[in-house]
């Protein structure tokens, strides 16, 4: 069984500038910098004849992994995010795939930017599986909390990158 993620965020911008600041390379490689833990980086961006591509790896330190995932994992974590995004003027959708090392599961999410009012509306809904005997279903639940916390956090850096241009 899988535990499902949801997030919503809203921004005060139209949908091309969102989309600018979650997928241009500058925007992307300072929201990591500010929230993309050990070692993180973009190793790949490319873009698409209707959108982007682009790959994330971020580090989770040992230290700040709860202990039932300590268990099945030793030292840190790194998380390998997929992202794609396609679409035109006041609609995008995209795709999130991301998976951990050393833990046999993945996560994985639709996402869809759209117009509304004089901003826009950004709805993530995927789900984190892990496929460990005993402690999977308590590890979908910790990665589901912790993937809805870094979405909020990112959405959060995104308002404010828009909010300094």
């Amino acid at each position: 069984m899988a535990s499902r993620i949801e997030h919503h965020a809203t921004f005060a911008h139209g949908v091309a500038d969102v989309l600018a600041a979650q997928s241009d390379p500058a925007a992307l490689r300072a929201r990591l910098a500010e929230v993309g833990g050990v070692n993180a980086r973009l190793e790949e961006h490319e873009e698409t004849p209707d959108g982007v591509r682009y790959v994330l790896l971020q580090g989770v330190p040992a230290e700040k992994l709860p202990q039932v995932v300590r268990t099945v994992h030793q030292g840190d974590l790194v998380v390998r995010r997929v992202h794609t995004w396609s679409g035109s003027g006041e609609r995008y959708t995209g795709t999130i795939s991301a998976h951990v090392t050393g833990i046999p599961g993945e996560i994985t999410a639709r996402t869809e930017l759209t117009a509304e009012g004089t901003g826009s509306v950004q709805r993530t809904r995927g789900e984190a599986k892990v496929r460990i005997p005993l402690v999977g279903g308590k590890l979908e639940g910790i990665i589901a909390d912790q993937v809805t916390g870094l979405l909020e956090r990112e959405a959060e850096f995104t308002a404010s990158w828009l909010g300094r241009g």
